[in-house]
């Protein structure tokens, strides 16, 4: 293991061009988000891995614009926008067969989620009917309509947004749904300086229409395969599994993490790795992202939910007590 952290990043072509596409739609994406580096980071890991991404933060802290942002930075790349309300149905997010005269025959027009990037904003106000019409597409890549199924392309990245204060009018999104999302996160608030300079940049023109594409469909696509070569050990792989497995132990957690959840915290810390132009994962970045990935999908005992536990508190507990490899 040891060894394993001594290793020096590979030199090959697609690796370098790999960590130099993640550079450009990092840093074209954090000129748009100022103050953000952080979170940008790891959303565009999420995207890389392969997963789906969770907003949850206060109205106004750019969550809209963050998905808008990444869909700018790639030339070729689909974005759809979906506003989730109580009125909207199934065949709103998936499309509808209807009859063409002309051809006497059925013709299926695609919704929204057959695109590259769906933005899916305030996703908990529309009925759970409607927010399982996602499940499929996120866990499959597919669509099933009229007994029919549709295959989305190879990229396929949902960005869903909601308001953690505001629930009246909205349905909790199912456990089920919850571990669809690799990753949750929020932007929060930018220190006031930043803020400043966000009024600077806004005064005229939203820095957002000025963007123009730093890397191709192609590239990112690349990248995504990129981050699938990224090694990690055996025993980052057993560590994993035990972060994982521990919260199954926690008397506060009624239902623990899942597989899915490893799978997610593998394949996120091998984008992160490639982020920070490393072809190799170790300890900290695991950590770095554990709580991003498993939280989420955490549901507390009420009790301990009354008491101010949360998902969070307790993935940094176990990331304390769990034992790392050395």
């Amino acid at each position: 293991m040891a060894e394993e952290h001594q290793i020096v990043p590979l030199t090959r072509p697609s690796f370098e061009a790999a960590v130099e596409t993640a550079r450009r739609l990092e840093a074209a994406v954090g000129e748009v988000l100022l103050g953000q580096d952080d979170t940008v980071r790891r959303v565009l890991a999420c995207l890389v891995s392969g997963g789906h991404l969770l907003l949850e933060d206060f109205p106004g802290t750019g969550k809209t614009t963050l998905a808008k942002t990444i869909s700018r930075a790639i030339d070729g790349v689909r974005f759809s926008r979906l506003q989730f309300t109580p009125d909207l149905l199934p065949s709103d997010v998936l499309g509808v067969s209807v009859f063409d005269q002309k051809t006497r025959e059925f013709r299926f027009l695609p919704g929204p989620v057959f695109t590259d990037i769906l933005l899916a904003d305030e996703i908990n106000r529309a009925s759970p009917r409607t927010q399982s019409a996602l499940l499929e597409a996120m866990a499959e890549r597919q669509a099933t309509v009229d007994g029919k199924n549709y295959d989305l392309d190879g990229l396929f990245f949902v960005v869903a947004t909601q308001n953690p204060v505001e629930f009246r009018g909205t349905y909790p999104l199912p456990e089920a749904q919850m571990d669809r999302f690799a990753m949750q996160c929020g932007l929060g608030y930018v220190a006031p300086e930043v803020e400043v300079a966000i009024m600077d940049g806004q005064k005229k023109q939203h820095p957002l229409e000025r963007m123009e594409p730093v890397a191709t469909r192609v590239e990112l696509l690349a990248l995504v395969d990129a981050a699938k070569d990224v090694r990690i050990s055996e025993d980052l792989k057993e560590y994993i599994v035990a972060l994982v497995a521990a919260t199954r132990e926690q008397k506060d957690v009624q239902l623990a993490a899942s597989p899915r959840a490893s799978l997610a915290l593998m394949r996120v810390a091998q984008a992160m790795s490639l982020f920070e132009g490393r072809d190799f994962v170790v300890p900290e970045t695991i950590q770095d992202v554990a709580a991003d990935v498993i939280a989420h999908r955490l549901v507390i005992e009420p009790e301990a939910r009354y008491a101010g536990r949360t998902g969070r508190q307790i993935v940094e507990e176990l990331l304390k007590s769990v034992p790392v490899p050395v």
